[in-house]
């Protein structure tokens, strides 16, 4: 049977680190890679796990694939510090390392908890996130939104990971000001441009899909928040692309 090592890589998550971590006591092996907190995440984290290594930021993908080499086993489960792994996901994964995996990789998708809500529409839900992976077949790539990349098989998981992304919504704008200029960049270093009809068209299509298409209007008052700040992300990412095509 496989063990199992799940590493979560933290800055100033001290709200959020000793509920990641009990959610997946029930692992082999636990590693924290932390990028030099100002609060009290590393002294939590060594109060579940010894195995808490402190080193400078070097960039989301970078970061999870240090955390994976230490590892002590291969088959490694990536957590973020707002995640939860339920008792449903939990059996599934055990269950599957205990029949000897068929893939390489394993797909799972993530509820959010929003204003008070599990967000199961808009472009939020399922939201599938690849994050249990053979480390010998498996690394990371790419600083927004980054990913596993498996070379072999991938297959799915049905129980959900829980997410935790927001306190709030000024935290959340702060948020979608940051993953955008980072978006912004990663578009102007593949050669993309945009224009007048782009930045017009663009926000009012994502918010079309998130709030008629993927169900927004469901989900009441949060939905339309939701959507409008998913349509929002979009205008954000492409005129911070623009304003980069100026300079």
């Amino acid at each position: 049977m496989p063990k199992l090592t799940v590493t979560v890589i933290t800055r100033d998550e001290a709200a959020n680190i000793l509920a990641a971590l009990d959610s997946v006591t029930w692992a082999d092996e636990l590693i924290v890679v932390d990028s030099g907190s100002t609060d009290d995440t590393v002294a939590l984290a060594r109060q579940r796990t010894d195995r808490v290594f402190v080193r400078e930021w070097s960039g989301y993908s970078a970061q999870k694939n240090f955390a994976a080499e230490q590892a002590s086993h291969d088959w490694i489960l990536s957590l973020d510090a707002d995640e939860r792994v339920t008792p449903a996901l939990a059996g599934e994964i055990r269950a599957l390392l205990g029949s000897e995996p068929g893939a390489h990789g394993y797909d799972m998708p993530r509820v959010s908890f929003y204003l008070g809500k599990w967000i199961r529409t808009t472009d939020w839900y399922p939201d599938h996130q690849l994050r249990l992976y053979d480390r010998r077949a498996g690394t990371w790539a790419g600083e927004v939104h980054e990913g596993v990349h498996v070379r072999g098989t991938v297959g799915q998981l049905l129980a959900d990971l829980q997410h935790f992304p927001y306190r709030d919504l000024s935290h959340h704008l702060q948020t979608i000001d940051r993953y955008t200029t980072l978006a912004a960049r990663q578009l102007q270093a593949r050669g993309r441009t945009v224009g007048m009809a782009g930045l017009a068209a663009r926000p009012v299509g994502a918010f079309l899909r998130n709030y008629l298409a993927r169900g927004g209007w469901r989900d009441g008052a949060v939905g339309l928040v939701v959507s409008i700040l998913n349509s929002y992300y979009v205008f954000l990412k492409f005129a911070k692309l623009w304003e980069l095509g100026r300079k």
